[in-house]
């Protein structure tokens, strides 16, 4: 049965979460890895196209200015920090990122970057997953320099972990361009085989360095995105290929999950299931309060699907009716119904538990 959304019901479980929960919660920091989903404004101190710092993206943030996040307004990262009642992580390459703000934690993520490094050639200087980890070693360098390596280790240690990535492998590499370099190299199948691969020497270098509890998102309902249904899509149908893409991939990142937690020895990364939460509301928009999830806010072309979303393109005037903003990424309404999810999801949704659940369990330990 398909569970209704609506403002208050968020509302209602925000407020069990910060009630209950926040108070029982020491405040631990917060670390963000990944793509353009997550990424808070890295890739604005970067010469690259892949930058949302022009008007409107930010048009309902709280300073009503483009923060280099690709949203109208908040991104998943700032939701959950919301809700465990922290302040938003600031960009590692932030100058802000100084003193006391550096033990809220850091969001190292950068858009445009996938699990493998020729994912996103096209956007030239952005920072790939392996440089997002050598800024992490360098964040616990500058954080044992302020409160000496113990503190350091338990802060780390004892931090949530955010990692988004696994999209743009698909969306910006193997279906690019017709015959692309990876798809003459592996079948689909098989392409997904090596993603996964290479996501385990990922997961398994972010508990070496000192991650103890990591969301990890699986990849959403690509297919489904305007920037497809534009290129793609005749009746607004979902692209097949990259749902299948999103079919095959998925169900083996949960089971590459299980595998190391059990080699670990614990649950240390949890499994969100993005495509079962965007489908949800793609699918019934309506019971969410949305007029439309083909149609981005913001764009031009065939679901203002084509391009960039620019001070001249198409603007919505209510981004609360519409799923998509612009052509790839959630609103911050739609990103509050992924992190609602998150937060209180049944074992459809989050494996092998939620994060409220992973919150209560973690304030039991300490």
């Amino acid at each position: 049965m398909e569970t209704n959304y609506s403002p208050l019901g968020f509302l209602i479980s925000l407020f069990i979460v910060v009630t209950f929960l926040a108070p029982q919660v020491k405040s631990r920091a917060f670390y963000v890895f990944g793509d353009s989903l997550v990424d808070n404004g890295n890739n604005d101190y970067l010469v690259t196209t892949a930058r949302a710092d022009n008007y409107p993206y930010g048009i309902d943030y709280p300073t009503r200015r483009p923060t280099g996040r690709f949203s109208n307004g908040l991104n998943i990262p700032d939701i959950i920090s919301e809700a465990i009642g922290m302040p938003s992580t600031l960009p590692y390459l932030s100058p802000q990122l100084t003193g006391e703000n550096l033990l809220v934690g850091a969001n190292f993520a950068s858009a445009g970057i996938g699990i493998l490094n020729d994912t996103g050639i096209q956007f030239v200087n952005i920072i790939r997953i392996s440089k997002q980890f050598e800024y992490f070693q360098q964040y616990q360098q500058r954080v044992s320099a302020l409160i000496g390596p113990e503190a350091t280790q338990q802060l780390v240690n004892q931090a949530l972990v955010l990692i988004t990535l696994g999209g743009n492998d698909f969306v910006n590499n193997y279906y690019l361009i017709p015959f692309s370099a990876r798809s003459r190299q592996f079948t689909l199948p098989d392409y997904v085989v090596y993603l996964i691969s290479e996501y385990g020497k990922i997961l398994r270098k972010l508990y070496e360095l000192g991650a103890r509890r990591v969301l990890v998102t699986g990849t959403g309902a690509m297919g489904c995105a305007p920037a497809e249904l534009a290129q793609h899509s005749r009746n607004g149908e979902c692209y097949g290929a990259l749902q299948t893409a999103a079919a095959l991939f998925n169900p083996q990142l949960v089971n590459l999950i299980a595998s190391v937690n059990a080699e670990i020895g614990q649950d240390v990364f949890v499994a969100a299931n993005a495509y079962q939460m965007n489908m949800d509301y793609l699918t019934n928009p309506e019971q969410f309060g949305f007029v439309t999830s083909k149609v981005a806010c913001c764009g031009q072309g065939p679901y203002n699907g084509i391009g960039l979303c620019t001070p001249i393109s198409n603007l919505c005037p209510n981004r609360d009716l519409y799923a998509f903003w612009d052509a790839f990424h959630p609103t911050e309404k739609a990103n509050r119904i992924i992190v609602n999810q998150i937060l209180t999801g049944s074992s459809k949704y989050m494996h092998p538990m939620n994060l409220s659940t992973v919150m209560l369990l973690d304030s039991s330990r300490t």
